[in-house]
């Protein structure tokens, strides 16, 4: 196993960790925005309030792109599996 190929595999793994988590960071980053231009408009000030609607969007793009993320995740484990060979040299 030599540091290249460590290096390599490290950023592959980086890469499908932001990959799988940026839909629902996203959606709760859009969901957020939205609320505290709501808040800003009518002058409610109530911390609270905007978790409800960032959990919702969470959930939703969760449902919407799992199928996705399944996918994405059974590729890196078979290529990480297919690649097991390589990792002895």
């Amino acid at each position: 196993m030599t540091f290249e190929f460590v290096i390599e595999f490290l950023i592959d793994a980086l890469k499908t960790g932001l990959l799988l988590v940026a839909p629902m960071l996203l959606f709760g980053l859009i969901a957020g925005l939205l609320m505290s231009i709501f808040q800003a408009v009518t002058s409610i000030q109530e911390m609270s309030l905007i978790f409800i609607p960032k959990i919702l969007a969470v959930v939703t793009a969760l449902i919407i792109f799992l199928p996705w993320m399944v996918r994405f995740m059974i590729d890196f484990t078979q290529n990480l599996i297919l690649n097991i060979p390589n990792f002895v040299h």
